[in-house]
Formats: structure tokens, sequence, C-alpha cells
């Protein structure tokens, strides 16, 4: 079964964390006000601006840990509102990699257009593959984000029969999908995760329905693929959220309670 730590509890408290505090970072300079201050640049999208509030970028992009010249990969990042972000915080040097597949990227067209439009940095690459294949050079990574997106990896992949929607196959391969991952990191690099809380002991058949997942089950089940724990932010907590709905309703939209954990590879 899915499982996930009370919400309520992790809401009140600011940050969890073994071994330090998260936001800590020795020798490295992407802190709260760089995020901040690259925030306020009056090139970025409205989009974005308008984002901000619900996703509050300078709380979750300094978890990653780096520094001016580091590349980090912003998984089915979709219309590419954090690796903009990321881009323009890592400098020239660095490299933001708007990582999806053709799914999420269709999802994100209309905003990639804009960022298009608008004058993309220069040091976003594109990087689309087929389903949840990364592609990517070992150990070229100092860090990695997901955004509300891992739970779709333990989805239930269904299509309508014309009655009702059936199982179609299992969920995709995550031992595959984390073992890319953990090989493509630097020995130390972060792998952030920002997704949709859901209730206790929920299994495949509600994140199928709802698009949300156990803190507990994806924490645990990250750890038994090589990653080590390192903390939990709690920024995007909403101990109000119903988490019997489904993410997309649309008065959810940004008010879903979030958890954000974060790894390394050993």
């Amino acid at each position: 079964m899915l499982g996930t730590k009370n919400p309520v509890l992790l809401g009140l408290c600011s940050l969890f964390i073994s071994g330090g505090a998260l936001a800590q970072a020795a020798a490295k300079s992407i802190d709260e006000s760089s995020v901040l201050a690259v925030m306020q640049q009056p090139a970025r999208l409205a989009s974005d601006v308008e984002r901000d509030a619900r996703s509050q970028p300078h709380k979750i992009i300094p978890l990653l840990n780096l520094a001016l010249g580091d590349r980090v990969i912003d998984i089915f990042g979709s219309g590419g509102y954090y690796s903009d972000l990321l881009a323009r915080l890592l400098a020239e040097e660095g490299a933001a990699i708007l990582h999806n597949n053709q799914g999420f990227e269709q999802w994100g067209s209309n905003i990639l257009q804009d960022r298009y439009a608008n004058g993309m940095p220069d040091n976003v690459v594109v990087h689309t593959r087929s389903g949840i294949n990364l592609d990517l050079e070992p150990a070229s990574l100092d860090g990695a984000l997901i955004v509300m997106a891992l739970h779709d990896l333990y989805v239930i992949p269904k299509r309508y029969n014309g009655e009702a929607y059936v199982p179609v196959g299992p969920p995709a391969n995550v031992a595959y999908f984390y073992e890319q991952l953990l090989a493509g990191l630097k020995p130390g690099g972060r792998f952030v995760v920002v997704d949709h809380a859901g209730e206790p002991g929920m299994g495949h058949e509600q994140t199928t329905d709802l698009h949300r997942i156990g803190e507990d089950y994806l924490r645990d089940d990250i750890e038994a693929h090589g990653f080590k724990f390192i903390g939990s932010e709690a920024a995007l907590r909403n101990p109000n959220d119903d988490r019997a709905r489904i993410v997309f309703d649309e008065d959810l939209q940004g008010r879903t309670d979030r958890f954000v954990l974060v790894f390394e590879k050993p």
C-alpha cells in the first residue's frame, strides 16, 4: 500500500532535516536571496511571475545545493518554469536541462511557445526523449528536480473501451528510471521531489484516479533504489487540502498539499 506521514505534523515544521539544515549548503552560492533576486528580473514571462506565489521557487531551488556553472535537469519540466529560473541562476557557464517526453512537452506547448518568443535563456537545453528515458551522460549532473510529475510513474495506464477506462498495462518501470538518474548524477548530487500528497494507505488505483501519492511510500521507494534521504521542506504544505479529490479540480490548482523531499546520490 502507498502510505504517507501525517501532513498536519509535517506542516508544523518549516523544515525537517537529518544531519543539518538543508539551506546551509557549504561552498554553494545559490541561496534563497539569489533566487528571489532572479525572480524580480523584468524579462521573465508574466505567467511565470503569476506562478511564483504558489510554487515558491525560492524555497525549492536552494535545496538543490547548486553553484554557478552547475548542470541540473528539470525532469518532465513541461513548459519550463523551473528550467528558465535555473538557467538564469546558473549563468552561461551552467545549464538547465529541460527534459520532457512527448506528453509532457505537449502539455506545456503553449507556455513553451511564449517562452521561445520571450527569449528563453540560451543555457536552457531542450531534452525531449521517449517515455521515461532520460538519456544522460554518466556523472554529468549536479542536481535533478521533478515537480508534480513523479507520481505519474506510479499511475496504472488505462484506456477507454467505450464503457469504462480499463487497465492496459502496469505502471512505468521505476527501477529503470531511478537507475538512469542515479547514474547521471555526480556523487553528492541532489534530487528534489515535489508532489501532491495522498491519504495514508492509498494504493496505485487511488494514485491513478487522483494523481496523488503517499509521501512515506515514495520516500521509501526512492531510498530503496539507492538514494540517500536528506530531509524535507514544508513550504508547500496545506493541511486543509481534501486529499480525496483529484488535483485537476479547478479550485485546487496551486492549492494542494504538496510535500518536498530531498535526496542525494551517495
